[in-house]
């Protein structure tokens, strides 16, 4: 096995505008390896943690189960109530959106309770969100938009959530 090098906590700037850019680039191991670099010489970066979240979600989509789980607990160690709110939101909106890109029977179901997830959270930070941030509005319309769009994920226990237009 080969031991890890240290990251100078000198180099922790440059390394997170590095990581930022592997996730754009849509290189999210990269971004991922980076964070988890600076985070061995500062754990306490809470910039890194954000970052990390970020790129692990990027990878929902290749269906890694080790990165939901990390996401979520990478979640619980950010510092304030909003920002667990609202990544939590995002942790079950990608989920959601993972399993609809997949695809495939039986999808429907789960990728809806994630979005319906997601919303919650959303709402929870929007209740304590910082003045003139409206992230978590922004995300749970995004949220109500993909509902709108696919109106097989507003069934739950196999019944429909959309109102019944009686005669």
């Amino acid at each position: 096995m080969f031991e890890l090098k240290r990251l100078s906590t000198a180099a922790i700037p440059g390394a997170l505008a590095k990581a930022e850019r592997y996730r754009l680039l849509n290189e999210p191991e990269q971004a991922q390896s980076i964070c988890e670099d600076v985070l061995e010489a500062e754990p306490a970066n809470f910039e890194a943690v954000r970052i990390l979240i970020l790129a692990l979600t990027d990878s929902f989509p290749h269906h890694d189960p080790n990165n939901v789980s990390r996401a979520q607990e990478l979640v619980a160690r950010l510092p304030s109530e909003y920002e667990r709110a609202y990544f939590a939101g995002l942790v079950a909106e990608r989920r959601a959106r993972a399993l609809l890109t997949r695809g495939g029977p039986g999808r429907a179901l789960p990728a809806g309770d994630l979005v319906r997830e997601a919303m919650r959270a959303f709402e929870r930070a929007e209740a304590v969100k910082p003045a003139d941030n409206d992230d978590a509005l922004l995300r749970w319309n995004a949220c109500a938009r993909l509902l709108q769009r696919h109106p097989e994920l507003g069934v739950i226990d196999e019944q429909s959530t959309a109102p019944v237009m009686l005669e």
